[in-house]
């Protein structure tokens, strides 16, 4: 695994929202699953919305965090 010169990205998030996008890997370190399962999860729209910069895709933080808050209402609703 290579080094990331952004650092930790659960620590950014949990520090305060970055200022830029995240890219698929540091999505999948955030939730600590494997890259491909977010890409699953873009393929069934079932995850946080992305877009497209190029052939590159992205998250905005503050989204991700919208999509976290209603994934937890979702659970607890279920419960």
């Amino acid at each position: 695994m290579t080094a990331r010169p952004h650092g930790d990205p659960r620590a950014t998030l949990r520090a305060g929202l970055p200022d830029r996008y995240l890219t698929s890997e540091e999505l999948a370190a955030l939730f600590s699953v494997p890259v491909e399962s977010v890409r699953e999860w873009r393929k069934r729209r079932t995850g946080p919305p992305h877009i497209r910069v190029g052939k590159h895709v992205r998250y905005e933080p503050a989204a991700v965090h919208r999509w976290v808050q209603h994934q937890t209402a979702i659970d607890n609703d279920a419960a």
